[in-house]
């Protein structure tokens, strides 16, 4: 309302005029049955008072298509506002947040809840103007125009209605507000489904998600139904209260024209103020409903944007970065109350490259996460340029450092755009030569549209090892001072595998550069090779220094090259 005041004051304004309008037919009217009653009427005062009616019918028309623009307007521009609040707040947010949230309801917050919020502020201000003003209008005009003893009579049972609608309203937040949340569910089951329907079908389990589909589709549908009951008995208590109103106003008119107090004009006049007073009544019925079902969607995006993430920038933090090196001196981590990470200690120089192995679940990424601040390091530092990266900027700390992670996440959009992600101005010579670096471009130029090729969802159109270079294209462009490779190699043969990284070595020698791998051929070049082990640094040294000792790394690189003759030999054989 404070941002759009200017747009609410000529919507409401307009509606304040629309109702003075809406007084005036039924006063024409009354004057028309009076004089055909009196045998008064002349044929010029009919003209005149039916070019009356049809000015009115003008003004209402043009008045009423304009406070819909602006109020209308203005709910419109709200829900773009909270939308655009939500998905800022949700980029802002951390991995410990996404841990613990479904993608379904973050959506449905974005939708629903959006939808519900806007339609109070659109729909929501006419009623409540309209009901107000029109009904004030109509009231006093009853009073002054024609009896206070009649409209008296006629209100007797608004009490009623305004006890009954308020109990409806409280009913209807609280149902409203679950069927939201179960709505949020269903949201992030039909997510979650379409994501893993390869999974479903390979396993067979298709049938079985569909019933279970079903069945929360049945619990929604429950909950929408308890909402609609409520729903459902405002009009017919609002109608049923306006149906008595008009009872007790013509049984009473009666006895007031039987009186003398009123003429039949009057009470045709009294009726059909009467019936304007039906739409306000209605909409205070349904100003509760909305304000409810806002209220509580408000109350589901309040408490969305109160989350705060758990990783801020400090006041003081660093706008710039002189170089790259990186100084890792962690004591202890972890993530609830177990040692994830335990006395790892490394240093990674301009040019140089650190290889990080070790079993699964060893803490390998961890250390990945650490770096690229995801989650703070609290016991012990990790310094770039000699600044401890939690007195760096975040937007920063990510421009200096590129990641291609596990999970190879690709956009729903043409392959050269996915490259150029991070360089939305990237020429296309550039994308091409970072995705020959990648060793990717053979395999783009033989799709049917080359660069252009748009990509399925998450990239569901490539194979694992096309995406995995992609992603590997895509952190090549940023140019970033240190790239770190999570086990972005896996999905490709060995022999791409050397080329890439023989690019790497040759192509930016500034550059420093973090290499976890399960395969120990993706490190043998590494200047330093750390061997992780429940969270300790067990060995380090050089490939060929390492192989001469005793331990996880030789004999994990003895297996490996045995399984490597044995894959080789077998696929000779076929």
């Amino acid at each position: 309302m404070r941002l759009e005041w200017k747009t609410y004051a000529l919507g409401i304004v307009l509606l304040i005029f629309v109702a003075g309008l809406e007084l005036i037919p039924p006063r024409i009217i009354g004057r028309i049955v009076d004089e055909i009653n009196r045998g008064s009427l002349s044929s010029d005062t009919l003209w005149l008072l039916l070019g009356g009616l049809a000015a009115v019918g003008i003004g209402n028309y043009i008045a009423r298509f304009f406070w819909r623009y602006f109020i209308f307007g203005a709910s419109i521009r709200l829900g773009r506002m909270l939308r655009s609040q939500l998905y800022r707040h949700f980029t802002d947010l951390d991995q410990r947040f996404y841990k613990k949230s479904r993608v379904g309801d973050l959506m449905a917050h974005a939708t629903n809840d959006v939808q519900a919020v806007s339609m109070t502020a659109g729909a929501g201000i006419l009623t409540l103007v309209d009901s107000v003003t029109l009904g004030t209008f109509v009231i006093i005009t009853m009073i002054t125009t024609i009896s206070w003893k009649l409209t008296l009579v006629a209100l007797l049972p608004l009490p009623i209605m305004v006890a009954l609608t308020t109990r409806y309203g409280k009913m209807l937040h609280s149902r409203f507000g679950v069927a939201q949340a179960a709505f949020s569910e269903l949201n992030d089951k039909v997510q979650e489904s379409v994501s893993g329907v390869r999974v479903l079908k390979s396993t067979g389990e298709v049938g079985r998600d569909v019933e279970s589909f079903e069945n929360l589709s049945s619990e929604v549908m429950a909950k929408n139904v308890r909402v609609a009951k409520i729903d459902a008995l405002y009009d017919p208590t609002i109608f049923g209260i306006v149906g008595l109103s008009y009872i007790l106003s013509v049984g009473y008119g009666a006895v007031l024209i039987e009186q003398g107090e009123l003429t039949i004009g009057q009470i045709v006049s009294f009726t059909a103020y009467l019936a304007l007073l039906t739409w306000p009544m209605l909409a205070f019925g349904w100003l509760f409903n909305i304000v409810e079902r806002g209220r509580a969607s408000y109350d589901r995006i309040e408490r969305m944007l109160a989350v705060k993430p758990e990783i801020q920038d400090d006041r003081m933090a660093a706008t710039t970065l002189s170089h790259s090196e990186v100084e890792v001196d962690i004591r202890n981590f972890a993530y609830d109350e177990t040692v994830v990470l335990h006395n790892v200690h490394f240093r990674i120089e301009r040019g140089k490259t650190i290889g990080i192995v070790g079993r699964t679940g060893a803490g390998k990424t961890t250390i990945v996460r650490l770096l690229t601040r995801e989650y703070d390091v609290k016991d012990g530092k990790i310094k770039i340029g000699g600044i401890n990266i939690r007195q760096v900027k975040k937007s920063l700390l990510m421009d200096k450092i590129a990641v291609v992670p596990q999970d190879h996440f690709l956009f729903s959009d043409s392959i050269a755009n996915n490259i150029a992600f991070g360089r939305p101005d990237a020429s296309m010579e550039e994308i091409i030569e970072a995705a020959k670096v990648a060793e990717v471009h053979e395999d783009i130029v033989r799709l049917p549209e080359g660069y252009a090729t748009l990509v399925g969802e998450r990239g569901v159109t490539l194979s694992g090892g096309q995406k995995q270079r992609i992603s590997i294209a895509r952190a090549l462009m940023t140019a970033a001072d240190v790239l770190i490779l999570d086990d972005a190699l896996s999905a490709v043969d060995a022999k791409t595998e050397e080329s890439i990284i023989e690019h790497f070595r040759v192509g930016n020698p500034d550059q420093a550069r973090v290499i976890v791998a399960h395969r120990l051929s993706a490190v043998e070049h590494a200047d330093e090779i750390l061997v992780i082990e429940d969270g300790n640094i067990i060995q380090r040294g050089r490939h060929e220094a390492l192989l001469q000792e005793t331990g996880w790394y030789r004999e994990t690189y003895d297996r490996q090259q045995l399984e490597a003759i044995v894959e080789g030999g077998g696929h000779d054989e076929t």
